[in-house]
């Protein structure tokens, strides 16, 4: 957790970057770099107040009725502006296109400095969204759900583990990095708790779990 925790202020530190300036976008309750959040008890209160529900039917899902990655203005879309945020020395190639810097991955920390390896992952998956209510939603709700950059919501990490997650929740599938695991619980409820997004028995029970292995 300490290292991690110094990763953010690497990444304050570097954050305004040539083109587009990620400090203008909030880093949530842990910004995906290990840094504490709410306190435990405060994100259980939270947890407290998701409608608790089997989910809805998965008919009817793309991922293209989530538009992403849109434009975040001075030539950066989305993905790019989560690269710069969460990275440190990171370089810009014409119109905000990141070349290269270094980058830590939460999930399991992996070192990077080829942005091509990572992924950028929805903490609250895409098709879990959609069953927990957003398949009720606009098509501009899911748009600005999937490029969310104010709350803790977009993650670069690696490749190989962001596939392994997939669409599941918690009770499904964790972050190999133990160490990760309050923060990640943390961002999942506010995220949740922000789009009032419902959570499933088994996914509370876990979550539950999870916050339980914050100091």
């Amino acid at each position: 957790m300490r290292a991690l925790r110094t990763l953010l202020v690497l990444v304050l530190a570097t954050a305004a970057v040539a083109g587009c300036d990620p400090s203008a976008f909030s880093t949530g309750s842990g910004a995906g770099n290990g840094t504490p959040g709410p306190l435990a008890s405060g994100v259980r209160q939270q947890l407290a107040t998701l409608t608790v529900s089997e989910g809805l039917s998965m008919a009817g899902y793309s991922r293209d009725k989530f538009p992403h990655w849109i434009s975040q203005g001075h030539d950066c879309d989305t993905r790019e502006v989560v690269l710069q945020r969460q990275g440190t020395a990171v370089q810009l190639g014409e119109k905000c296109k990141v070349l290269k810097g270094e980058w830590t991955s939460p999930y399991d920390g992996k070192a990077y400095s080829d942005p091509q390896a990572l992924q950028i992952d929805h903490v609250v998956p895409l098709a879990n969204a959609w069953r927990s209510g957003a398949s009720q939603w606009t098509t501009k709700q899911r748009q600005d759900f999937a490029n969310d950059l104010t709350d803790p919501q977009l993650l670069a990490v690696t490749g190989s583990v962001n596939e392994s997650k997939g669409d599941q929740d918690p009770s499904q599938w964790k972050p190999p990095s133990r160490d990760f695991w309050c923060v990640y619980a943390q961002d999942w409820v506010q995220v949740k708790a922000h789009w009032q997004l419902t959570v499933t028995v088994a996914e509370k029970a876990a979550l539950t779990d999870m916050l339980g292995t914050c100091s």
